[in-house]
């Protein structure tokens, strides 16, 4: 893979036609000096924004030159940035453009009632969706062209690149011509897949007519399974996702664990604001955009970090120094962050409402997020779990133990690859409806387990017993999701059983402020282990992100102990301690570099998590299993060579400081 550079911007400069003087006090000195200064080595800026204006002298379509532009804005910041040996890739919009919506209203998508998508008439917004499969895609293609003629090309960076469910004219005579019906809601997702697909491809196909290397990059805010059939129209993934606004801190670390497998570079994207885009005049905290960049990195990806240009044109210098700040130190660590593969034991299948292949994700990104991925990734990172996210269509050999979580169904050929994984040594953990055949309600015959439906209480309880035990009281804990009945085959364990309570709460029967206790009646199972596979009854991912029970984490820590012939990092350190570990490549000599980050996002207002504080950590013991060879630990970019000790393939060593973020790396011979 070739790496993208570390330390980007995305400078949006989406500027209404009522603005005048528009880039008026535009420096190309002063702006590429302003970048420089804060360590930027490449700026994606902006040919056509989301109003529908055009930022350069364009001659093929002068009415869309922003009425008051005064000068030839691209041109002049790419050519002070190139300067400075900045790169400068090229935003423009694709689906949302209020210029053409309201010039040629027949290109917009409409919903399934045939309103127009997107703000009514007198709400503000240009979030109108635009057709591709429109001559508005003839419009795209002499836009691209005339980029290449006026101004030098990095690479284009396409904006709003996303399936839509349309039911306009267009959309229903196309898919009556290739007989699908317009009227089935789930004809036309997969309808607006095959379009999006088909423009990606054709689009990078048209871009290689006038560029052989410049990047390509379709942004959709998200990186899914969904982007598979056309992952090769892209030079590299760039994953949306500022955690101040509607992504929160949970979307990137799950998006990126999946970016990662797919052999394409990419990088995060956040901002500068205090919340997201189009927040002028705020700043995020520094120790909030130093965690977000720092965990880019310990997620094997380069840093990008988004701000909007004034409509003056001059850059804002409180933003760059904050920024600046944040890239010097991004710029010490790169060396060993580059070009890095991740140390991982245990692989997490995603839901299709993540995005499948063929079921594209919530537009929403709250919505792209399962709660069942969510919670997982919470666990598994309390406890320092190495794992990535995978689809059906990821190799299977990295891991030791793949999960499917409470809401992954099987499609046939997966549910084999599964079983060929389990019969070959690995291992597998599936809860409540995780691991049903799609469309069915049976599981693989591997499983062990038969589903007999929902289960007829909720909640109910849980006595852990064995394994899933250690640390847990011998008790009955509460399980407020709604679990599954279910019944263990012949040749099946059943490790722990439900107990159900006296009574659902309804109006009939209820019992103090909430659910009624146990009467301690056994009913059915609530854990079952069949060889390689382990069975949850009930949701257990989902009920953590819902009330963060620490009984079920403990659940899952012990089967992943259970399954694991040891965990590959443990430490002393408290489950706010988030460890990850990537391999680098150096020649004849390899190297694990050991990420350790502590910062905590906290809920200070109604809306969004804050970082405010560093909390430093002492005296940290961490145990690594490794192969033989070790030759030495170090702190880096300091170069601080650490006393360690390796026996039996378990590498001991103690940071006595943790400020943040500090990298270890761990040399072999």
């Amino acid at each position: 893979m070739t790496s993208q550079p570390f330390r980007q911007i995305h400078l949006d400069f989406h500027t209404s036609q009522q603005i005048v003087n528009v880039g008026g006090e535009f420096d190309p000195h002063q702006f590429a000096e302003t970048l420089a200064k804060a360590h930027v080595n490449s700026i994606n800026c902006f040919a056509r924004c989301h109003h529908g204006y055009i930022y350069f002298d364009t001659k093929r379509h002068p009415e869309r030159r922003h009425p008051y532009l005064q000068r030839n804005l691209l041109k002049e910041q790419i050519e002070a940035c190139h300067a400075v040996g900045i790169r400068v890739p090229i935003y423009t919009t694709i689906q949302w453009d209020f210029f053409t919506g309201r010039e040629h209203p027949e290109w917009l998508a409409v919903d399934a009632d045939g309103r127009i998508q997107g703000p009514g008439p007198y709400e503000a917004g240009f979030r109108q969706n635009l057709l591709v499969n429109t001559p508005y895609f003839d419009f795209l293609k002499d836009h691209v062209e005339e980029l290449f003629e006026s101004v030098p090309v990095d690479g284009l960076w396409f904006d709003i690149v996303k399936p839509l469910d349309d039911s306009s004219v267009w959309a229903k005579q196309q898919m009556i011509e290739q007989g699908l019906d317009p009227a089935d809601e789930k004809a036309r997702q997969l309808f607006g897949l095959q379009i999006i697909d088909q423009f990606k491809a054709e689009m990078s196909a048209y871009v290689r007519t006038f560029s052989d290397d410049c990047s390509i990059f379709y942004n959709e805010g998200h990186i899914s399974p969904s982007i598979l059939p056309t992952k090769s129209a892209y030079t590299q993934l760039e994953i949306e996702s500022i955690p101040s606004g509607e992504w929160g801190y949970i979307h990137f670390p799950i998006t990126a664990r999946y970016a990662r497998t797919l052999d394409v570079p990419y990088l995060g994207m956040t901002g500068k604001f205090h919340t997201e885009w189009g927040d002028f005049h705020s700043l995020k905290n520094l120790e909030a955009l130093e965690f977000e960049c720092f965990q880019m990195l310990a997620l094997g990806a380069q840093c990008s970090v988004g701000d909007q240009l004034h409509p003056n044109g001059i850059l804002d210098g409180p933003t760059y120094d904050l920024i600046g700040k944040v890239f010097e130190q991004v710029e010490a660590k790169e060396a060993w962050c580059d070009n890095v593969t991740p140390v991982v034991e245990i692989g997490v299948m995603l839901p299709k409402s993540f995005g499948a292949e063929d079921t594209p994700p919530s537009s929403s990104p709250h919505g792209r997020i399962p709660r069942s991925s969510a919670g997982i990734c919470q666990m598994l990172m309390a406890d320092s779990f190495q794992f990535d996210f995978i689809s059906g269509k990821t190799d299977f050999d990295k891991y030791k133990v793949i999960v499917l979580t409470d809401d992954v169904m099987l499609d046939e050929s997966t549910a084999q690859k599964l079983e060929a994984f389990v019969n070959d040594g690995g291992k597998l953990i599936a809860s409540y409806r995780g691991g049903l055949l799609e469309d069915t309600d049976t599981f693989p015959d591997f499983f062990g387990v038969s589903f007999e439906g929902d289960a007829p209480f909720n909640p109910d309880f849980v006595t852990p017993k064995g394994f899933i035990a250690d640390g847990l009281h011998d008790s009955e804990y509460v399980m407020y999701v709604r679990g599954a009945q279910v019944k263990a085959n012949d040749g099946a364990t059943t490790i722990a059983t439900v107990t159900r309570p006296y009574f659902n709460r309804t109006h009939e029967h209820f019992m103090s402020h909430r659910h009624a206790p146990s009467t301690g009646e056994v009913v059915y199972p609530a854990v079952i282990e069949n060889g390689n596979v382990i069975y949850f009854a009930h949701p257990i991912f989902t009920q953590y992100r819902f009330r963060a029970t620490s009984w079920t984490r403990t659940m899952l820590r012990n089967t992943l102990t259970y399954l694991l012939d040891k965990q590959l990092v443990t430490h002393n350190g408290p489950s706010t301690l988030n460890v990850t570990i990537n391999q680098q490549e150096q020649g004849d000599t390899s190297r694990w570099v050991t990420h350790l980050l502590h910062y905590i996002p906290i809920r200070r207002s109604e809306t969004i998590d804050v970082i405010e504080d560093v909390i430093p950590l002492f005296d940290l013991e961490l145990n690594i299993q490794v192969s033989d060879g070790v030759q030495t630990v170090k702190l880096v970019p300091e170069d601080t060579e650490l006393e360690f000790e390796a026996v039996d393939g378990e590498l001991r060593f103690c940071v006595d400081k943790l400020h943040g973020h500090q990298m270890i790396s761990i040399e072999f011979e």
